[in-house]
């Protein structure tokens, strides 16, 4: 729970889905304690954000730093 409450104090938006079928949500980058790149899913809502999915980003699908897609 620590992870995730350190997430969401220094997070950097990496993607915007305003459009979600589940309401807005974006993807937010963030580093953990041991300095592990984190990916969030979450949805903020007016009284709280809402957590949709967390994961370790792969250097296979994503560019270094870990912000941008690589390109298929």
């Amino acid at each position: 729970m620590a992870e995730l409450r350190n997430v969401a104090e220094r997070e950097e938006l990496v993607e915007d889905y305003p459009q979600d079928v589940r309401g807005h949500s974006c993807l937010i980058l963030c580093y953990g304690m041991g300095g592990t790149p984190i990916h969030v899913v979450c949805s903020p809502r007016s009284d709280y954000l809402a957590i949709i999915t967390a994961y370790i980003p792969s250097l296979e699908q994503w560019e270094f730093g870990y912000k941008q897609r690589k390109k298929r």
